[in-house]
């Protein structure tokens, strides 16, 4: 029975953090990514964005995040912003002055709830920043 009661607390916790998380990653600025899986289905994702030099900018703190393997394979994606559509290039940016710029900016646009990803986990010196180039 006690058991049952600790698995029961548990389980709550755990549906509670999930909640917590949704409601924080839905929150500011959302944008839409349509990546191309190998077979041509469509996957959307939905994720922060910020701002610089001109472009739009995505970002991962997950290095096996199934949506950047996706537009590592094919880097043509469409991103919905603000209720419009349009299409790019995805490129993945390597340079560390980059990423800890988007980084930056990232904790300046959306404030204490990129202050919870990173406490929960998320290291921002391992995260992926992606450019988007419009499509020719």
């Amino acid at each position: 029975m006690k058991l049952v009661r600790i698995l029961s607390v548990l389980a709550a916790v755990v549906l509670a953090l999930g909640i917590f998380y949704g409601v924080l990653a839905e929150s500011g600025e959302v944008v839409v990514l349509e990546t191309r899986d190998a077979a041509g289905a469509v996957h959307a994702t939905r994720l922060w964005v910020v701002d610089y030099e001109g472009s739009a900018w995505l970002r991962t703190g997950e290095a096996q995040a199934p949506w950047l393997a996706r537009l590592r394979t094919n880097p043509e994606v469409a991103v919905t912003r603000g209720g419009e559509r349009r299409e790019y290039r995805a490129v993945p940016v390597a340079d560390a002055a980059t990423r800890e710029q988007i980084n930056t900016l990232e904790l300046q646009k959306y404030g204490w709830r990129e202050s919870v990803l990173r406490v929960a986990g998320m290291d921002p010196a391992g995260a992926t920043p992606i450019r988007l180039e419009p499509a020719p």
